[in-house]
């Protein structure tokens, strides 16, 4: 088996973004100034095609017969089996359940060697039931052609779609004495990773864990002989949360899925906590496959850590708000330069590699932008549609302006180079400086002056501390990590949806990373703001 990066990097391509689409996406087709009578031939086909068909944001090929009257049911399904999670009992189906450790009427310290039995308290309402459901999706849509309307047939009947709540359950099958946890965190640095582990180790420690270990940088941790295994305690990690970066460091890549599970087995460790983005996520589903193959009783769990937001189905992820937050320093200061210059253009490019939301959420968040560009929405820079002809048109009305920009908006319009780093992502290149250097020098040649200032607060964003709502979420994310791991899932990962806890099988939030719609209500919530036209 090869390298993790490379085991990974198929899984995450980009979705083509432009198309139209029946809400999820159910039918696609490129987008085109067709006629009328063309889209009337497409929606007579509609009844009964192969399509692409994206529910609920993921791209699974099927063939949907409408015509079928129990399609509804059909679908509802195939829905529940995709999004059943991964058990213990899949592989253990003799596995015995225990009474939970994890009682909060219980106030005395657990005995560390349990001899009076395990401790529960059966009036304790506080447990979720294995049968709790969460609805995945809110909106009841009319019509395939309401802003973002994310419909499955061509009629957007409702269809209810339910996924597993997250929380405690009253039976776990795990002993705590005989559990040895491991915490690793991968990728790029993200406000918040502090406060999941700290919430990881005080959780397995109120379940009695006495043995919890954190990897140190990344999945590297564990080829890499000279990187010892940190103990963690809730003394180790109590005041952690007050700074930003990750206390068992990051790093991107690492060692072969098998020579992962080999450690894994070498140091006793049947607990592993996952803290990553899509990529991350892919590496440990494999990592869980390979536990199942080898029959090791073992939970997987991942915490979903991505600053841009775009892991599939969840409202968001920890780091999102922060970053949104501490971009708006970044966008004042340029609104600052350059409303104190004469024809003064401020320029930020914020985080964002397939998904615009932080330099949508920051622009709208700020109302001092006046171009908002994201990777989802193409745009021109030259021509009279382009964005530099509306820059001397707000320079001529408002005497200076503010370009918000996120990384991987406009790659085609710069030289590739084809470099990738460690993970097997393609390394960008600067879309801020290339529109600074295109906006010096398209105004140089109009003869009119310009003073244009460039902000890219990527490290400074990533390496802040959490606000007070990432450390919210990112507490119960730990928390409900070590729940489900004890109450025997595994290959699963934690998310919000719909201001819900819930657990959803890896598969279904790696496909593809989550996209901005350009037909949203947020998107043109942002247009309204920024005033900006289309720069095609």
């Amino acid at each position: 088996m090869g390298t993790l990066s490379h085991a990974i990097a198929p899984r995450l391509a980009s979705p083509a973004v432009h198309r139209r689409r029946y809400g999820n996406g159910i039918f696609s087709s490129s987008v085109s100034s067709s006629s009328s009578s063309r889209n009337s031939r497409s929606a007579s086909r509609l009844t009964k095609r192969k399509s692409v068909r994206v529910v609920a944001g993921i791209k699974h090929n099927r063939e949907i017969d409408f015509s079928d009257p129990d399609w509804k049911s059909k679908f509802q399904s195939d829905f529940e089996k995709r999004f059943a999670i991964p058990h213990i009992t899949d592989v253990f189906p003799d596995a015995v359940p225990i009474p939970s450790t994890f009682c909060l009427k219980m106030r005395t310290p657990v005995i560390e060697d349990f001899a009076g039995g395990y401790p529960s308290d059966e009036e304790w309402h506080g447990y979720i039931n294995n049968n709790d459901r969460v609805l995945l999706k809110t909106i009841y849509y009319s019509s395939p052609t309401s802003a973002g309307a994310e419909c499955i047939d061509p009629n957007c009947t409702w269809v209810e779609q339910w996924v597993h709540r997250a929380g405690p359950r009253e039976k776990i099958y795990f002993k705590p004495e005989e559990v040895k946890a491991a915490i690793v965190t991968c990728g790029g640095l993200c406000p918040g990773l502090n406060d999941v582990i700290r919430q990881i180790v005080i959780t397995l420690e109120i379940y009695g864990v006495k043995k919890i270990v954190g990897i140190p940088y990344g999945y590297r941790g564990f080829s890499d002989k000279e990187l010892a295994e940190m103990p963690l305690s809730r003394k180790v990690v109590q005041n952690v949360h007050l700074s930003g970066g990750s206390l068992l460091g990051v790093s991107r890549g690492g060692p072969s899925v098998s020579e992962i599970v080999d450690n894994l087995q070498e140091r006793g460790i049947n607990m592993l906590f996952v803290l990553g983005g899509n990529g991350t996520h892919a590496g440990a589903d494999a990592i869980h496959t390979e536990c199942r193959k080898r029959q090791l009783r073992v939970a997987i769990v991942g915490v979903p850590k991505t600053i841009d937001n775009d892991i599939l189905l969840m409202d968001k992820t920890f780091g999102f708000d922060t970053a949104v937050e501490e971009a708006q320093r970044a966008i004042n200061s340029a609104y600052i330069e350059a409303h104190s210059a004469y024809h003064g253009i401020g320029i930020v490019k914020l985080m964002g590699r397939s998904s615009g939301f932080i330099a949508m959420h920051a622009s709208l968040a700020s109302g001092q932008i006046d171009i908002c560009l994201i990777p989802e929405v193409p745009f021109q820079i030259h021509g009279p549609h382009g964005i530099l002809h509306h820059l001397k048109y707000v320079i001529e009305t408002k005497g200076s302006a503010v370009v918000c920009v996120a990384e991987g908006a406009g790659q085609n319009l710069i030289h590739k180079t084809n470099a990738k780093d460690a993970s097997g992502n393609v390394v960008f290149g600067d879309i801020g400086v290339h529109i600074q250097q295109e906006t010096k020098k398209h105004f140089k040649e109009l003869g009119v002056p310009v003073d244009v200032k460039y902000i890219d607060p990527t490290y400074m964003i990533r390496a802040c501390r959490a606000n007070a709502s990432d450390g919210i979420l990112c507490a119960v994310l730990g928390q409900n990590a070590v729940h489900g791991a004890f109450a025997g899932y595994s290959g699963i990962t934690i998310g919000i949806c719909n201001t819900h806890y819930v657990y959803l099988p890896i598969p279904e939030v790696i496909s593809h990373p989550r996209l901005v719609d350009p037909n949203s209500r947020m998107w043109h919530r942002c247009l309204t703001s920024t005033g900006q036209p289309d720069f095609i």
